[in-house]
């Protein structure tokens, strides 16, 4: 079964995306600094970060808001693969040159299994904090590969929000730093 992965840069202060993201500012106001080191002058720490979560990635599952404020940045999908918007306002399915949307209303499980389906043997790479946050309330995320910007944003959306009071145990797989970033990656444990 493939492994589902969030893949996420967030500020030292807990952010992954500056305040009043809007499709004019996805990452939300300075929220573009976190990903850095993605872009400018990556040194090599990084690019091998980055070609993994590509290479890992055969399926992806995101929430609408995280569509309706990236399809315009991404010209297409996020990643060359089956992408699956969790909804509860459908659309017609889209394809793209490199992948394809599907619009899931049927619930969190649904969309889910659809991802991994399509993901085969893969990885499903989650995006946007709301689906991150249900996935790990209900026990259905297998890793957390993090990357932590030294920057303190102030404001804006939190990755680890709105998750109860229940603990959520990780185990630490690794750790590795650029100038830029420091990665890290966990498991969670069920």
């Amino acid at each position: 079964m493939a492994q589902v992965n969030v893949h996420v840069t967030m500020s030292l202060d807990g952010f992954m995306a500056g305040p009043d993201v809007s499709v004019e500012q996805p990452m939300g106001v300075g929220g573009e600094r976190l990903h850095r080191w993605l872009f400018d002058d990556a040194d090599e720490a990084d690019k091998a970060a980055a070609r993994q979560q590509f290479a890992l990635t055969t399926a992806v599952l995101l929430g609408r808001r995280t569509f309706d404020v990236g399809i315009g940045q991404w010209g297409g999908t996020p990643y060359p693969v089956p992408c699956f918007v969790l909804t509860h306002r459908p659309e017609p399915d889209r394809a793209e040159k490199e992948g394809t949307f599907t619009f899931v209303t049927t619930g969190l499980d649904d969309a889910l299994a659809q991802a991994r389906a399509a993901a085969g043997e893969g990885a499903v790479t989650v995006m946007g904090a709301d689906v991150t946050q249900q996935l790990l309330r209900a026990g259905l995320l297998d890793e957390i590969h993090l990357q932590i910007a030294p920057v303190l944003l102030g404001a804006g959306r939190r990755l680890f929000e709105h998750l109860g009071t229940d603990h959520i145990e990780l185990e630490q797989l690794g750790t590795h730093q650029s100038a830029q970033v420091t990665h890290a990656r966990f498991r969670v444990v069920k």
